[in-house]
């Protein structure tokens, strides 16, 4: 792997690198990149992770491990920095804006903290509220960026009142405090560093924006790379509610005259009516109630943004007129429902209904913003699909003919040409892990569990003594799983997603090895449990996208339309990306042993079970479930 990473970033073609768990990605990419950094200090090279945690394992724990050997051997320490989007950081006008009326009072913000117990939870967010603009100063005084994982504990409505948007900033030279401002700290340290280290949204950012996100760079590393396009999409993704609306209207009105102000509040119940009368599914017809509605808001948000500009120096108003410059983006995109665009309508019982827009597709995105300007290189333990690397290099818009074998230079001129390599593994899967595929249980239904799967998944928990990760297809199947296996096992601790907060469960889960977790989509990646803890994976049901998820259906029609298979180049590349993480929860070092099974028999009865056997890790294979019993218990000591 670092030699097919020297070798890209000298060369400039692509490179997907499938690093299986044990291989030491990290450092497999970082030897190689600071390596090139060291020859050359006027190079700045970026590495962008799929989420902020991961991102902040890079940045506090395998760069600075890396660059103290690099510091070893050369005698050189290339600068390295993290960058996060605006809204990770603290907004001193946001933070200062409401600390006025507070300077007088009589009692600190910690002896309230000491006394929240006691307050309601309007008080309780004040006084968390107040705990972080004390946090903020301490930050802006040592010179520290304000980072809201450095922050206090908080909630999510806590951070809203000292961060902010990034449509909303005033910017350096209108803002009061533009001079302290903590994202520009961050920039400019990122700016002054060699190795910028940062996230597939602010990357995504970056490529939406022509650029301006992320300083000038030669190369990226896409870690994780199999989470890109759905990062990419998310943040390419916009909604609208009436409630939003709403509170974008009441926030103008001080500068709007009397008409527009009550037109503009009354269009969200014009919203809000189309969006009950809309079916939960794609909008498709101009015709439809929702993009008359939604031409109505974006006409109305276009008159206030008039009425908002013009030379002024009062920043709230120029706060509210980015806010409703966003209101006026969203409707008129929902409005034009373009080609490339899906539109379509959610409902929760929270947040009522919701009018959704995102791209049909976000490979030409990557292909033209991130392939066709800076030499990419996309590492990951699941980029090789169904045999081969094919289905990653077409969504993020690499074409099977562009790919160059070992050996090959790239044609003159061609900055889309890529590689591919399978770096394997350190573990030996077929004598570490048993894939039990049973063959005999009914096919998944959408009314819950079959008794006949759950009487197997008791019985599979009682052969391993619990020591089980259950990975399901819906909250409901989880919970339903769970209460059977309480009932049928008294004397082993089952824990539900939903029982408490997710890290806290992980962590009992971890400390008590005979302690079983059942749960959804959120512990099918990321979830590190080596050892005796995990010696059993449930799944349920081959993770195909939802039916009804208008945006893969979208996207499957889409190819369909094009003379190719929707449902493989979708769903069943979707399935065989969550199969192979999930399954790789099971062996995480090379003493890990253990069972997946898969209580979906389509695995073994349909075609495309083939293409999603290949996908995962190359276990030793049965579809006989007294076998799967055997082994665990062996493993157990019990047989």
């Amino acid at each position: 792997m670092v030699a097919a990473v020297s070798d890209s970033l000298a060369s400039g073609v692509h490179l997907l690198v499938q690093a299986g768990t044990g291989t030491g990605k990290s450092l497999g990419y970082l030897a190689p990149v600071l390596s090139r950094l060291v020859d050359d200090p006027s190079e700045r090279i970026v590495v962008a992770t799929a989420t902020l945690a991961l991102q902040a394992q890079l940045g506090h724990k395998d760069i600075p491990a890396a660059l103290d050997a690099v510091e070893a051997v050369t005698g050189k320490r290339p600068k390295a920095a993290v960058l996060k989007g605006r809204s990770n950081y603290a907004c001193l006008y946001r933070s200062r804006s409401g600390t006025d009326a507070d300077q007088g009072a009589l009692v600190g913000a910690e002896d309230l903290a000491a006394a929240a117990s006691d307050l309601d939870s309007v008080s309780k967010l004040g006084v968390e509220v107040l705990a972080l603009r004390d946090w903020v100063e301490e930050q802006a005084t040592s010179g520290s960026l304000a980072d809201r994982d450095d922050a206090p504990s908080h909630t999510a409505a806590g951070w809203a009142q000292v961060s902010i948007p990034s449509r909303e900033c005033l910017g350096v030279t209108a803002c009061p405090f533009g001079a302290e401002c903590r994202v520009e700290l961050s920039r400019e340290r990122a700016r002054d560093a060699q190795l910028v280290v940062t996230n597939h949204a602010l990357l995504a950012i970056n490529a939406m924006h022509g650029g301006t996100a992320l300083p000038e760079h030669s190369a990226v590393v896409i870690d994780e790379a199999h989470e890109l396009t759905s990062r990419m999409t998310t943040a390419a993704t916009n909604e609208l509610t009436p409630g939003l609306v709403e509170r974008t209207a009441r926030r103008a009105l001080t500068w709007l005259d009397d008409d527009l102000g009550v037109d503009f509040l009354e269009v969200s119940d014009t919203f809000r009516a189309a969006l009950e009368e809309s079916e939960l599914t794609r909008i498709t017809s101009s015709s439809a109630p929702l993009a008359f509605a939604a031409a109505q808001v974006r006409d109305l948000a276009r008159r206030a943004v008039t009425s908002l500009g013009g030379q002024h120096n009062d920043n709230e108003r120029t706060q509210a007129s980015a806010a409703v410059k966003e209101i006026f983006d969203v409707a008129a995109r929902i409005a034009g429902l373009a080609d490339a665009d899906v539109v379509w309508v959610s409902e929760s019982e929270v947040r009522g209904r919701t009018a959704h827009v995102a791209p049909l597709n976000v490979a030409g995105l990557l292909r033209s913003e991130v392939f066709g300007e800076k030499t990419a290189i996309c590492a990951s333990a699941t980029l090789n699909l169904g045999g081969n690397f094919d289905a990653f290099a077409n969504s993020v818009g690499l074409r099977t003919a562009e790919r160059i074998d070992d050996g090959e230079e790239a044609p003159e001129g061609d900055d889309l040409s890529w590689r591919a390599l399978d770096v394997g593994t350190p573990f030996d899967y077929r004598t570490q892990g048993i894939l039990y595929a049973t063959k005999s249980l009914p096919e998944p239904r959408r009314d819950g569990l079959p008794e006949e799967v759950l009487a197997e998944i008791a019985q599979l928990v009682w052969a391993s003594e619990g020591r089980t990760l259950g990975l399901f297809a819906s909250r409901r199947n989880a919970e339903q799983a769970a209460a059977h296996c309480r009932r049928e096992l008294p004397h082993m601790r089952i824990l539900c997603q939903g029982d408490a907060q997710l890290s806290e469960l992980q962590r009992t889960f971890i400390a008590e090895p005979d302690t079983s977790l059942f749960g959804t989509m959120s512990l099918w990646q990321g979830v590190d449990v080596p050892g005796e803890t995990c010696q059993l994976v449930i799944i349920d049901k081959i993770p195909f996208p939802r039916p009804d998820d208008p945006l893969m259906q979208a996207r499957k029609k889409a190819v369909d339309d094009g003379g190719g298979n929707g449902f493989m180049t979708v769903a069943a590349t979707q399935a065989a990306l969550l199969l192979a993480q999930g399954t790789g929860r099971l062996i995480r070092r090379s003493e890990d042993r253990g069972v997946v099974a898969i209580l979906d028999p389509r695995l073994v009865t349909k075609r495309y079970g083939r293409f999603l056997a290949k996908s995962l890790p190359d276990f030793w294979t049965t579809t006989d479930p007294d076998m799967a019993v055997r082994a665990l218990r062996r493993l157990r000591g019990a047989e």
